[in-house]
């Protein structure tokens, strides 16, 4: 089987030794880049179906790099790595359809995660699985929620609330799978339906969330609309 090809775009050199000495042991074939301009001509030529990019580099940043690797391939999994607590690069970053973010310095247990989530994203594209599907539980209504959040599953995210809505169980569980990203439109979909959901009465609450997200929920206010729990068992309790 071919190696999985990971593009690694930074302008410190340790930083780029580091990641390919690491992403080789994982069984990547690793391409570096040490500027943005490069990374992208990588890109082009050897489309790999992962990237990651540090945000802050001289010449083209980061942001710019997602920006253009996203009108290129919009499927590629784009991880930006940004400095410790710098949440609102991050956040801008998601805006833009970033799958992902770590931060520097690099936690290898961050990076595994990160990477983890990026090839279930992959194969679950690749299976062409339902992403969103409903499920009647004793004390709530569970809708599962799998791979990429943006605009484009807006349809199919209202469609399911809608039927959990009319069930009137009176508490609905958003599931996202431990391999979920939500962009910012995503975010914004979601916004609109704990509004709705409370304008019903219905009680929403959120399980299953990895941590960078957890901490994007906050930060947005997504916590004030809805209770984040890390299980469905958690989250259905009275």
């Amino acid at each position: 089987m071919d190696k999985m090809k990971i593009l690694v775009i930074d302008d410190e050199k340790p930083t780029l030794t580091m990641f390919r000495l690491t992403l080789n042991a994982y069984g990547y074939a690793v391409l570096t880049a040490e500027n943005g301009k490069d990374g992208l001509e990588a890109f082009e030529l050897e489309r790999p179906p992962v990237v990651l990019t540090d945000i802050k580099m001289p010449g083209m940043d980061g942001i710019e790099v997602l920006r253009r690797i996203k009108a290129i391939d919009p499927k590629t999994e784009v991880i930006v790595i940004t400095g410790h607590g710098d949440m609102d690069l991050a956040i801008r970053a998601l805006d833009l359809d970033a799958t992902d973010f770590i931060n520097k310095p690099i936690r290898r247990e961050a990076l595994e995660q990160a990477l983890k989530r990026a090839r279930e994203r992959i194969e679950l594209a690749r299976s062409q699985e339902s992403q969103v599907s409903v499920e009647p539980g004793p004390n709530a209504i569970v809708i599962r929620i799998r791979g990429n959040i943006t605009s484009h599953s807006e349809a199919c995210l209202q469609q399911a609330c809608r039927e959990a809505f009319s069930l009137q169980k009176g508490k609905v569980i958003l599931d996202f799978d431990s391999n979920a990203s939500i962009n910012g439109a995503g975010i914004a979909i979601l916004t609109q339906i704990l509004v709705d959901g409370r304008k019903e009465g219905i009680t929403i609450a959120i399980s299953g969330l990895s941590d960078n997200f957890k901490r994007v929920f906050k930060i947005v206010g997504i916590s004030s609309l809805a209770g984040i729990f890390d299980t469905v068992e958690a989250a259905s309790s009275p």
